[in-house]
């Protein structure tokens, strides 16, 4: 058990002595989990393979899932990879710092620990001033999945972080609710056609604006993915409550006669009922506990609570998640992805 400091950083005022110290501690090769404007990291150098390998022992974390390097200036990229080609330069000048992770050719300073002993590299700067503070004091590229315990909803605030990994990290650094809500868009530039490997706060439709032509991976569209994976959350199960989620798609008015159905002949068989409701469909239920995740025309909001959320019914001790489908478009295609993957793909169509 370690001794865990949780400190509190605001990010308009920022603490540098904590930061300071939170730097040390990651040069040191502890673990400090901080703030990003996505979710909450957990945090260790990047360059240090024993620090690295704490992160998947705190985490529970299976060693063949690969981790992002978190940087603070993109002149950190040359050490890390083989080379920038054009395309990647064009991301990073559009969306960094942002919720965008680039795939590349690593460089032979990359611990195998980060990469799970793949020739490729994740790398990210986060656009969050408490993120950057640490990772430019830190002085090293910082390995930070999310901060929550392997196959759990990721912390969107840091009192998830305590309920998972207190006693299990050196610092978690408080800087209130992130922003975004979902990880980072993964980006693979390795390979002649650019796939998003994982979709988040980046959408597929501002990088066809960058780049063109850019493709999903054919596990996002039918969960089944047989190949390595490149990049965190491609071959896990993940995001997933305690609760059973079912998802229920469909047109909106067939959708919410069915989760009526379903939450009446539950409750009735004795099981507690969670209904995932949107802003405007809350209203129509009867049944169940009713929580509205947001406005299904502004997916942006429910990414900013879907995790938070599927853990509030947790500790209202539901047994299933019915869960209304929203549209795959911009945010709301990584609102679906973190949905299937809690759910287990687990979707009811009417």
């Amino acid at each position: 058990m370690i001794k865990t400091e949780v400190v509190e950083v605001r990010s308009d005022n920022i603490d540098m002595d904590i930061v300071r110290k939170a730097g040390t501690l990651l040069r040191e090769g502890k673990l400090v989990v901080f703030p990003t404007e996505t979710v909450y990291g957990l945090g260790a150098n990047g360059l240090d393979e024993q620090a690295v390998k704490r992160i998947f022992e705190a985490k529970g974390r299976p060693s063949d899932n690969p981790l992002i390097l978190h940087i603070s200036s993109t002149g950190q990229m040359d050490r890390l990879v083989t080379r920038v080609p054009e395309r990647a330069v064009k991301l990073m000048e559009r969306f960094w710092p942002g919720p965008m992770t680039l795939v590349l050719e690593k460089s032979p300073l990359v611990p195998g620990a980060v990469t799970a002993g793949l020739d490729t590299v994740a790398i990210r700067m986060p656009d969050h001033p408490v993120a950057k503070a640490v990772i430019e004091h830190a002085g090293v590229p910082v390995a930070a999945p999310s901060a929550n315990l392997s196959g759990k909803p990721s912390p969107t605030s840091a009192r998830h972080v305590v309920e998972d990994l207190m006693g299990r990290v050196d610092m978690i650094i408080d800087s209130g609710d992130v922003s975004i809500g979902v990880e980072s868009t993964v980006v693979d530039l390795t390979s002649e056609r650019v796939t998003v490997l994982r979709p988040g706060g980046v959408t597929l439709e501002q990088l066809r604006e960058v780049l063109g032509e850019v493709d999903l991976d054919p596990g996002l569209i039918n969960g089944e993915n047989s190949a390595i994976p490149k990049a965190p959350g491609m071959k896990y199960t993940h995001y997933s409550p305690e609760a059973d989620v079912i998802i229920v798609d469909g047109r909106l008015e067939d959708v919410v006669d069915r989760i009526k159905s379903m939450a009446g002949s539950l409750e009735d068989s004795g099981k507690r009922v969670g209904i995932l409701a949107t802003d405007q469909t809350k209203d129509l239920y009867a049944r169940g506990l009713v929580i509205s995740a947001g406005d299904r025309n502004a997916p942006g909001t429910i990414a900013a609570r879907l995790f938070g959320l599927l853990r509030e019914f947790d500790k209202k001790g539901v047994d299933v998640i019915l869960a209304e489908a929203i549209e795959e478009r911009d945010v709301g295609l990584a609102v679906m992805n973190r949905l299937l993957k809690s759910a287990g793909y687990n979707v009811i169509r009417v």
